[in-house]
């Protein structure tokens, strides 16, 4: 892999990872375009684990304030921990169904459904979701502090069909949280907590994926280059998407999903594997 090549892997993902358009959907896109076909999920978590540190750096504030007040509540029984006691709880549920129905899902997404028919319809799924939430269904007030086990269900059954390529797990995520009545800030604040867990998780998942083969073809420097561009873009689109959330811009998503669909569905040709 060429280095420009590694490069636009990088920017692709990082941006798209946590606006709600489906980073896997567009790593794949950009697979068949520059003619790669990498077999599983290997190399497309790679770039993932990259955007965990940037999302894990974003929110560190945040993130360090869950996990001390989660251990610190079986001490110290305030109403404060409390709340970030039962966050982390909620982040667990979410985690548990996500990667309890992603195996049985696992074997049916890697290779069947990477092919731009399904990544199109996938796409115009996302799009009409999104819609949806922007005109049709009022913003919510309730906080962490509001939150219960069925936000938390939801919330993972959510992610869950985030496994299916062209459907956003930030979108779908923060969406039905929306829906469910969690304020912006909450349902932002949740799903992109929820990202670093769901990462780690299938990044395990995916060990036996890791090939010498897969690794070889891309080469040490553009991995290099890939996994940093991946970093700093992903910090962009969170910034991005933080700041059109709270203009109320969902609409452009999902503008954007529809004409990528559309692209794809007529221009881009599924490649025969070339690893």
């Amino acid at each position: 892999m060429h280095l420009v090549e590694a490069l636009i892997f990088g920017i692709v993902q990082g941006i798209s990872e946590f606006l709600p358009i489906s980073s896997t959907a567009h790593i794949i896109i950009v697979e068949l375009l520059l003619g790669y076909n990498f077999p599983g999920l290997a190399f497309e978590i790679y770039l993932h684990i990259a955007s965990v540190f940037a999302v894990m750096l974003y929110f560190r504030r945040e993130l360090w304030a869950v996990v001390t007040g989660f251990f610190r509540y079986f001490s110290e029984k305030t109403a404060e921990n409390r709340v970030h006691f039962m966050f982390g709880i909620y982040i667990i549920i979410a985690t548990f169904i996500t990667g309890a129905l992603g195996v049985i899902l696992k074997f049916q997404v890697v290779d069947v459904m990477k092919t731009p028919a399904f990544i199109a319809v996938a796409l115009v799924v996302t799009g009409t979701a999104l819609i949806l939430i922007e005109r049709f269904k009022e913003y919510g007030s309730r906080r962490e502090e509001n939150m219960t086990y069925l936000d938390a269900v939801l919330v993972g059954l959510a992610q869950t069909v985030a496994v299916l390529p062209g459907i956003s797990r930030s979108g779908s995520t923060v969406i039905v949280a929306l829906w469910a009545g969690l304020d912006r800030d909450t349902a932002v604040r949740y799903s992109f907590l929820l990202v670093i867990p769901a990462i780690l998780g299938s990044t395990v998942l995916a060990i036996g994926e890791v090939s010498l083969e897969i690794w070889a073809a891309v080469g040490t420097a553009p991995l290099i280059v890939s996994f940093l561009a991946s970093f700093v873009f992903s910090w962009i689109g969170i910034v991005w998407l933080i700041d059109f959330l709270k203009k109320g811009r969902l609409i452009y998503f999902a503008a954007y999903c529809f004409i990528i669909a559309i692209l794809v569905y007529f221009f881009v040709q599924e490649i025969p594997p070339t690893v």
